[in-house]
This record gives structure tokens, C-alpha cells and sequence, in this order.
């Protein structure tokens, strides 16, 4: 007969083995704010997967909630971070440009961005510079990743533009540097809220809108109405981290920010999968509508960036050196990190 004690050894070590791991992270019950706006979409994968995996973690004793829009205004939302209103929120640089200036060389149009990947890797050498962190030390703020949002590609109605010349005197929705970068190219950007593109897209008001594609382009029906998509233009994207509360940070015990860290690969792949996610809905709800896709050639698109970004970017360390930001070496690492691998 078997002996009792080593049956119940073995099935002691097969229960472990087929049965799901199951980590407790001890320490103290926390309840994080962490704010956002909009509604919950691919944006907020990365926040969304931080969030469950400290509480699986710590057997939900290290709770994050999280306010899509009703923890602040975007543009304000810096400003609560600075005052311990919260503990963690995404921002964009660009809602408030003035508050983080030297952050808003990742707005620049036309980056070398071409894949997730690529950005993932530009966006963590930026936020090692120096500059950078003391830039954000001054609103209470230490960068925690990236949330990688995609290039933005062009919608619009009317004749396609498969050249640059065709982009001349089209009233195109682009915000920031890509904005810029249009004007450069004989367009007429303007600043249309999200949620009016649609009407204005519709009326007439303007010819092109710019989002973040395809996902916003989905979320925003814009290919109810179009006739034309750039596929490749790339015109640029912005940088919309999420700030950790550094004294809220520092405080947690030292299992605690351990988890932080372990999530960052999960918080990446969440993020570039919602995305994919969004292609894989929306391109075929494209072509559905008949939308003409527009691909351009890589001479297309270094005369594109000579004629619309070059000046920027030079107007841009021009502009920010004579503020004391190093903006020529800002600059410089964004293009040796997209190089490098």
C-alpha cells in the first residue's frame, strides 16, 4: 500500500503545479487617484493594465481608481498632480505647452517615429535627460512611461493630396507642430476641439482633420464622411506621458514601487495591442467606405519634412535655447535614439 504521507506529498506538489500563481505582495491598504479624460479607449490601456496588476499583486490592497475626465480638465491636470490632488495622471504636453517647454520637443512634427517601438524607445531616453526631470521635478511630477500614441494621418474630403502642392490652401484640423508643419506646407491648420471635427468636417468648415490613426479616426466616425486617407504621411504625434506624484511615489514602501517597474513591459504591450486592435477594427471600415488610400514615396516624405518640419525644428532651438533649455541637445538624442537599437 502506498505510504499515506508521500500521497499526500505528491498531490501537495501537483495542486501547486496546475494551480494558478497567485502573488501577495504584502503591505499597507493604499487608494491612488489617478486622472485621465475622455472615455475609457486604447489610450488607457497602459493606465488601465498598471492599475489591475498592483492590485492582483497585492491582493487588492493597493487600489488605483481611475477619472476619465472627472478628476480635472486635460489642460489642468499637471496642476493637480502638482498638488497632491492626485497620485498619478496622463497628460499632454501640448494642452499646456507653456508649463513644460522643453517636454514639447517630442510635439515636433515629422520625428523619425516610424513604429511603437522606435517612439517607446525615443520617449524613455528623453525622459532620462536631466532637463527633462528637472523640468518635471518643478510640478512635483517624475515620468513613468509613455502612453505611445500613434501618428497622426489625414482624413478629408475633396480632391486627394498625393503631393505636396496638393496640401496647398486645404484647411486642415492639425494641432501644434504638426499645425505648424502644415502651414509650411501652404496649408491652413486649425485648432478644432475633437469634438467638433466631425461637424466641421461635415460642413465644410475644413477639408482634412489630423488623428491620431486609426483609433481616433474610428472613435471620432470621421470615415463616415471622408473620401481620403493618408496611410503613411506621419506627420507627427504627442507626447502624452503618465506622471507619477513624486512625493506619493517616494513614499510607497519599497514592494510597492518594485511592482511599478515589473509593470512597465505589461503597460507597453497593453498599449501597442489596443492600437492593433483599433487597425484591425477600423481599416476595413475604411476601405468599406470607399475611402482612397494615400501612400507616399520616401522621396515624398523627405521633401515633406524639408519643406514643413525643417523649419520648426530649427525655429524650435532657436525659440527654446533662448529660454536656457538645451534644445539643440534635446533634439540631437531624439534622433540618436531613433537610430540607435
Amino acid at each position: 500500500m502506498e505510504n499515506p504521507s508521500r500521497v499526500g506529498i505528491a498531490i501537495a506538489l501537483l495542486l501547486v503545479a496546475v494551480a494558478p500563481h497567485v502573488r501577495a505582495v504584502d503591505g499597507p491598504a493604499l487608494q491612488w487617484k489617478v486622472s485621465t479624460w475622455g472615455k475609457q479607449r486604447a489610450f488607457t490601456a497602459g493606465i488601465e493594465t498598471l492599475a489591475k496588476y498592483v492590485a492582483e499583486q497585492t491582493g487588492g490592497k493597493f487600489k488605483m481608481t481611475i477619472g476619465y475626465g472627472t478628476l480635472g480638465a486635460a489642460k489642468d491636470l499637471l496642476d493637480i498632480l502638482n498638488a497632491g490632488a492626485v497620485q498619478m495622471t496622463t497628460i499632454c504636453s501640448s494642452y499646456a505647452p507653456a508649463k513644460t517647454p522643453a517636454y514639447s520637443g517630442l510635439d515636433l512634427p515629422f520625428l523619425p517615429l516610424p513604429d511603437f517601438d522606435t517612439q517607446s524607445r525615443v520617449h524613455e531616453a528623453y525622459h532620462r535627460h536631466p532637463y527633462i526631470l528637472k523640468e518635471l521635478a518643478k510640478w512635483n511630477a517624475i515620468p513613468y512611461s509613455s502612453n505611445l500614441l500613434p501618428q497622426y494621418e489625414f482624413i478629408g474630403k475633396g480632391k486627394p493630396p498625393r503631393t505636396l502642392v496638393d496640401f496647398k490652401g486645404m484647411r486642415v484640423r492639425a494641432i501644434g507642430g504638426i499645425g505648424e508643419a502644415m502651414r509650411n506646407l501652404g496649408a491652413v491648420p486649425t485648432s478644432v476641439p475633437a469634438t467638433e471635427v466631425y461637424t466641421s468636417l461635415d460642413r465644410g468648415t475644413v477639408d482634412a482633420v489630423s488623428f491620431p490613426s486609426t483609433y481616433a479616426h474610428g472613435s471620432y466616425k470621421t470615415y463616415e464622411i471622408g473620401s481620403w486617407f493618408t496611410v503613411n504621411l506621419a506627420p507627427g504625434t504627442q507626447a502624452c506621458p503618465t506622471l507619477l506624484n513624486r512625493a506619493a511615489f517616494e513614499a510607497l514602501p519599497p514592494q510597492y514601487r518594485k511592482l511599478f517597474d515589473e509593470a512597465r513591459p505589461l503597460v507597453k504591450k497593453a498599449l501597442i495591442e489596443a492600437y492593433g486592435a483599433a487597425d484591425k477594427k477600423y481599416i476595413p471600415l475604411f476601405k468599406k467606405r470607399g475611402l482612397t488610400f494615400i501612400t507616399y514615396t520616401a522621396e515624398d516624405l523627405a521633401e515633406f519634412r524639408r519643406v514643413g518640419a525643417q523649419p520648426v525644428w530649427d525655429k524650435w532651438v532657436t525659440e527654446m535655447g533662448a529660454k536656457g533649455i538645451p534644445a539643440k541637445e534635446l533634439l540631437k538624442l531624439i534622433f540618436d535614439s531613433a537610430e540607435s537599437k
